[in-house]
């Protein structure tokens, strides 16, 4: 009795399937729609982190300015009598700059209102365009804004 036994070459073509076109695509499909919503979520979340770093910063320059009102019976828009450095002041992470006006009773004696302004110089190496928030400020009243959005979706998070 002869028995037949598939040759060598076509139990490997058996053991061997590939993918096909149709799944390759598939997948491609899959990746891309889990890419389109995921990295605009990752966009908003590094944002959202640098925005805290704006906020670090007016919070510190905030008890800089009271520690001042409370030696001086007065406030400054002299950022470097707060204990900075001359020139322009950067966040920790370099994300924003920091500037101090007068506040809302219109003397710099009496109130204060410091601004972080995003760091949008691209040869500075923590430049950050914030088209959702702007400007953060913080006065002496403890009034918190924002240029662009609204104060609960700037400062809330």
């Amino acid at each position: 009795m002869y028995h037949s036994t598939p040759s060598h070459s076509a139990r490997r073509r058996g053991a061997m399937r590939g993918i096909t076109l149709i799944e390759l695509m598939i997948v491609l499909v899959i990746v891309g729609i889990l890419a389109a919503i995921g990295y605009p979520a990752y966009v908003k979340y590094v944002d959202r982190a640098r925005r805290a770093d704006g906020k670090a910063l007016l919070m510190d320059a905030a008890a800089r300015m009271e520690r001042y009102y409370y030696d001086r019976n007065q406030y400054t828009a002299d950022l470097a009598e707060l204990g900075y450095g001359a020139g322009t002041i950067y966040s920790g992470e370099q994300h924003y700059t920091l500037s101090a006006d007068v506040g809302p009773t219109g003397s710099i004696q009496t109130s204060y209102l410091l601004t972080a302004s995003p760091n949008t110089d691209s040869s500075h190496p923590g430049h950050f365009n914030d088209t959702d928030c702007g400007d953060l400020t913080l006065d002496s009243r403890g009034t918190q804004g924002a240029e662009l959005d609204s104060v609960d979706d700037c400062w809330g998070r």
